[in-house]
């Protein structure tokens, strides 16, 4: 799928990574404040961008994006130990019912 992504769900989750924000023809001409402004703003704050704008929701998608995936290990492993207990546990009925025949069949 060769689609871009979107603000709630770009491609990919790391920022560098993403596409600059360009205007849509959507949207009015001028709706939006400019990408930078010269207007008397000192040089370092000049280059705040739409994308540097960006970037706490991107961190904060891609931190939760881990949450969830040590969510489902989690939960994924803990599927697992309730398996092999119970595994445990028909393994030790088998082992009771064969001896009670073996027993009923010494009788």
């Amino acid at each position: 799928m060769n689609a871009s992504g979107t603000i709630s769900r770009p491609l990919t989750h790391d920022p560098m990574k993403q596409a600059p924000m360009k205007p849509t023809s959507s949207e009015p001409v001028g709706s939006a404040t400019p990408d930078t402004t010269n207007s008397g703003a000192y040089a370092p704050r000049q280059n705040r961008t739409r994308e540097m704008q960006l970037q706490p929701e991107a961190l904060a998608r891609a931190h939760m994006h881990e949450r969830l995936r040590e969510a489902d290990s989690e939960r994924q492993t803990m599927r697992l130990i309730a398996a092999r207990r119970m595994q445990r546990r028909a393994e030790r009925a088998s082992r009771r019912a064969r001896r009670a025949l073996a027993m009923a069949v010494m009788q």
